[in-house]
C-alpha cells in the first residue's frame, strides 16, 4: 500500500425520512439564505421540492429556486446561475436531485466566491480555487457518488469540453441520502447509475500498485454487491434494501475509499467525457461503451488481475490470457443485461468516420500533447486505437 491522505468531511444523513432534517442542517452550516438547485420536473411533481421549500419557510430560511440542470451540465448555465445567486446574496447552495444537480451546484457554490470571473477559469485552473460558499445534497439517484466526492464535472459547450476538477473544495457539507427517493427514476438512468458506480471502482481496482489488499477487499465487496443488487433494483422498483445497497455503493465508490493507496487510472472516463461532450450521451452509459475495448486494448499489461477480477465476480479459474480475455467479455456482458450499450453504434446510432475519432482523439489528448491514465498510460495512438475498437 502507498502512502495517502483521506479526507471526507461530509456528513452523511442516511434512510427513511432523512430529508426532514434539511433546514436544521443548513443552520448547521450557517445558511441562511439559500439557493435550491435542481434539474427537471420530476422533483416538483413528486411534491420533494415543495416539501423542502416548506420546511426551510418554517425555519425562517429564506430561498430561491433554480430549475433546468441538463444531464451533462454546462458552463454557462453555471455562469448565468452565479450571477443571479450573487445578486440575491445567497450563502448556502442546496443541491436536489442526481450527480449533474450536485456537480452543478459545487460550481456555483466555487463561482459565487469569484463572481467577477468565468467558472471555466476554475476548471482549467486560471484560477486557483481557495475558497467556497458552503452546499449540501438531497440525493435523488445513485450514481456519481458526488454527494461525498472530491470532483465535479462540467461541459464548456462552446468549444464542447468536458472536464472534471478534483479539489478537496468540492466535499459538501452534507449528504442527505433517502433511498426512497430513488424509487422513482427510470429504469435506464437507474441502469446508468450502476453503471458508474462500478466504474468510478473499477478506475481504482486497475492500478501499478501490488499488495493492496485491504483496498482491494473492499473494492472487490462493492463490485460484487452492487451487481447483485443492481439487478434487483431494476426488477423491484420500490426494493428498499437493493435501493439502499446501491445508494451506498454510489457514494464509497467515489469517495476515495476504493482506492486508498494507490493511483487512480480513469482513462475510460476520458473517453466517455469526449463521447458525452461531442453526442451529449449519458454519463453512465458512455463508459459502458469504451470499457471492454479499453481492457482489450491493456489487458496484457497485468493478465493476472484480470483473471482474479474473473474469479471474484465469476467464478472463472485459471490464470491466462484466455481467462482474462473471458473476464472482460463477462463484464461486457453484465453492462448489456443492463439495456447498455458496450460499443460507439448503440451509443450515439451510428458508426463514427475517421474524421470524428481524429477529433475525438485530440480532444482526449489536448491534441497530442498529453497522455491518459496511470494504469497504462495511453498516447493518441493508443487513445485511437481504443476508439478505433470500440467503434463497431
Amino acid at each position: 500500500m502507498e502512502k495517502f491522505k483521506f479526507y471526507c468531511p461530509t456528513e452523511i444523513i442516511f434512510g427513511k425520512d432523512s430529508e426532514l432534517s434539511t433546514a436544521s442542517l443548513i443552520k448547521k452550516y450557517n445558511g441562511h439564505n439559500v439557493l435550491i438547485v435542481y434539474g427537471g420536473g420530476s422533483v416538483k411533481r413528486s411534491g420533494l421540492l415543495d416539501k423542502i421549500c416548506q420546511q426551510l419557510s418554517n425555519d425562517n430560511l429564506s430561498y430561491m429556486i433554480l430549475g433546468g440542470v441538463q444531464p451533462n451540465p454546462i458552463v454557462s448555465f453555471v455562469n448565468d446561475a452565479v450571477k443571479k445567486a450573487y445578486q440575491a446574496n445567497i450563502d448556502f447552495i442546496l443541491a436536489i436531485g442526481g450527480g449533474s444537480v450536485i456537480d452543478t451546484a459545487k460550481a456555483i457554490a466555487h463561482g459565487l466566491k469569484y463572481p467577477q470571473n468565468d467558472i471555466w477559469d476554475i476548471w482549467t485552473k486560471k484560477l486557483t480555487l481557495t475558497n467556497t460558499t458552503p452546499m449540501g445534497s438531497i440525493v435523488t439517484l445513485a450514481a456519481a457518488g458526488s454527494e461525498t466526492s472530491d470532483s465535479a464535472v462540467l461541459t464548456n459547450e462552446q468549444i464542447g469540453q468536458k472536464r472534471g476538477l478534483s479539489t478537496p473544495f468540492n466535499r459538501p457539507c452534507f449528504a442527505i441520502m433517502n433511498p426512497q427517493l430513488t424509487y422513482s427514476a427510470p429504469n435506464y438512468q437507474k441502469a446508468c447509475g450502476i453503471a458508474d458506480i462500478l466504474m468510478h471502482t473499477l478506475e481504482r481496482y486497475f492500478a501499478k500498485e501490488q499488495h493492496n489488499y485491504l483496498t482491494d477487499y473492499i473494492a472487490e465487496g462493492l463490485l460484487k454487491d452492487v451487481m447483485l443488487q443492481g439487478k434487483t433494483m431494476l426488477e423491484e422498483p420500490t426494493n428498499y434494501i437493493a435501493h439502499s445497497e446501491i445508494m451506498y455503493a454510489g457514494s464509497l465508490s467515489h469517495n476515495d475509499i476504493t482506492g486508498l493507496g494507490r493511483t487512480k487510472d480513469f482513462s475510460v472516463h476520458k473517453f466517455g467525457h469526449e463521447l458525452s461532450a461531442k453526442f451529449d450521451a449519458t454519463h453512465g452509459a458512455s463508459l459502458t461503451t469504451m470499457w471492454a475495448s479499453w481492457a482489450r486494448y491493456i489487458y496484457k499489461q497485468d493478465i493476472k488481475r484480470f483473471c482474479h477480477l474473473g474469479k471474484v465476480l465469476f467464478n472463472i479459474t485459471g490464470e491466462n490470457e484466455q481467462v482474462a480475455l473471458e473476464t472482460i467479455k463477462e463484464v461486457e456482458k453484465f453492462f448489456a443485461s443492463l439495456g447498455l450499450p458496450t460499443s460507439i453504434s448503440q451509443l450515439v446510432g451510428k458508426k463514427l468516420t475517421d474524421e470524428d475519432i481524429v477529433y475525438l482523439s485530440n480532444m482526449c489528448t489536448d491534441n497530442k500533447t498529453k497522455t491518459i491514465g496511470n494504469f497504462v498510460p495511453l498516447n493518441y495512438d493508443d487513445v485511437y486505437a481504443i476508439f478505433q475498437l470500440a467503434n463497431h
